[in-house]
């Protein structure tokens, strides 16, 4: 080897090592002092990409488990509400039951619809006053909001309240006489068909029905068939009639549905004829006062009676609490056919694309709401019509609810689960991103030595050039 002085290629070496210890020095300080073994893009370009990615859903996962929690505390708080609501129906319920039994006076009755009256008003208030931050839940203008449940866009789950005041609950109803069921009686002992009606199509909350032909059925059975079509509406047939001016002299038979009574076996008394039709499980009362027995009648075809010739039996088609024209029950006979009525917990239309519909119920089209706020129970038959409507309240409410414990449950799995992922998701970002000390305090010990070593061998290859003055003596 040559002895130079101008190029000391033995310094160059040791100050290139030198350097690079003390750079990989910098780095394990740098990693050790923050905790990251990623500090700037040049530590592992790809890595960066990678762990950030993962940053970001990590950080999307915290704020989406925030989010749950929030749409939980709103169905809590709504559900809440609702049991309160629900509490309140329940005992207009009862005052219903109280208001229909025959031992009220109008009295009792006009101060049970006081009571009536101001549970409907406290209903509405609750729906009106419910809130959430400040945003109303109860009152129809809460509708489907979506709660962001992810780390990514359109990660949602929906929630939907409707409205429950007073004037919105109840029961989606259609009635009145069509122009063959619940007309005035009319002589005859054959009860009518629905004639025309070769294609009824239901439209109701659980679907469409397809044209029906019921123009051979009488109330009873087209109700029957109606109700099989599984639309989520519920078709009824119902007679109700007054009958007046009977006495021991009227003789025959009075038919509701299956069940015959023979008039003559009675001798006039309308009593005893009241108390049968009831055992029987029929609506039948007597007033005294005018003399007038009122029999109600449900999931049958109708009612008819046969009596003597010059007989003095009348009957009279019972609608909305008022009668219609009265009949002489002679020997051809007198038939009421029942009306047929529909409900469902949501709106529903019967419809004909002949335009017989009417042929059935004279409201053949659009259903309307009988709701909450409309209950009056100053009379028995209102208390009576009370229930239905409060009873789909209730249904209404409970179904609500139950819509809002499931999001609930779901809710509370999301939540579970998202913490499942931020964990998994954080450990793998770990293992990219955080520094392994014990390795890298192995790195620093080893390039500090080495920074050690480069020094003292540059030291003493800056003194080799010195070998040369020897030579010059």
């Amino acid at each position: 080897m040559a002895i130079t002085v101008n190029t000391n290629v033995t310094s160059m070496k040791s100050q290139g090592n030198l350097n690079s210890a003390n750079n990989g020095l910098k780095t394990s300080m740098e990693r050790l002092s923050s905790g990251l073994r990623i500090n700037s893009a040049k530590d592992d370009a790809a890595g960066l990409q990678i762990s950030n990615r993962m940053t970001s859903q990590i950080n999307g996962i915290g704020v989406a488990m925030r989010n749950a929690n929030d749409g939980i505390s709103i169905a809590q708080t709504a559900e809440g509400s609702m049991q309160e609501s629900t509490n309140i129906l329940q005992r207009m319920r009862d005052l219903s039951l109280q208001s229909a039994n025959g031992s009220n006076s109008q009295d009792d009755r006009d101060a049970m619809q006081k009571e009536i009256s101001a549970l409907q008003t406290e209903l509405t208030r609750i729906a009106e006053t419910t809130a959430f931050g400040g945003q109303k839940l109860l009152d129809g203008s809460y509708g489907t909001q979506s709660f962001q449940v992810g780390s990514n866009a359109n990660e949602t789950i929906s929630l939907s309240i409707s409205d429950v005041s007073a004037s919105a609950i109840g029961q989606h109803q259609m009635s009145g006489a069509g122009t063959v069921f619940g007309i005035d009686a009319a002589a005859g002992t054959a009860y009518g068909t629905a004639t025309a009606a070769t294609d009824i199509v239901l439209s109701g909350p659980s679907g469409t029905s397809t044209a029906t032909d019921i123009s051979a059925m009488n109330a009873q059975e087209a109700a029957e068939a109606l109700n099989g079509l599984n639309t989520g509406i519920t078709a009824q047939a119902s007679a109700s009639v007054q009958l007046s001016g009977f006495t021991a002299a009227d003789t025959g038979t009075l038919e509701i549905g299956d069940t015959a009574y023979d008039l003559g076996s009675y001798n006039g008394s309308l009593e005893e004829l009241a108390t049968d039709i009831g055992k029987d499980g029929y609506s039948a009362s007597y007033d005294a006062s005018t003399g007038l027995l009122s029999i109600e009648a449900d999931d049958v075809a109708g009612i008819k009676a046969v009596g003597p010739a010059g007989g003095t039996l009348q009957m009279a088609t019972v609608t909305n609490g008022k009668a219609g024209s009265a009949a002489t029950v002679d020997a051809s006979g007198v038939v009421v056919n029942s009306e047929l009525s529909f409900s469902a917990d949501d709106a529903f239309s019967v419809t004909s694309a002949s335009g017989n519909a009417g042929v059935i119920t004279a409201a053949g089209g659009n259903s309307s709401l009988s709701s909450v706020k409309d209950v009056d129970i100053t009379s028995a038959s209102g208390a009576q019509d009370a229930l239905a409507v409060i009873d789909a309240a209730i249904g209404a409410i409970d179904s609500q609810r139950a819509d809002l414990g499931a999001v609930q449950n779901r809710m509370n799995f999301t939540i579970n689960n998202l913490s499942n992922i931020q964990t998994n998701v954080s450990d793998a970002r770990s293992r990219i991103q955080d520094v392994d000390f014990a390795k890298e305090t192995a790195d620093l010990t080893k390039q500090q030595i080495l920074s050690q070593t480069s020094s003292s061998m540059l030291a003493q290859a800056n003194q080799l050039p010195q070998t040369a003055l020897s030579l010059l003596g």
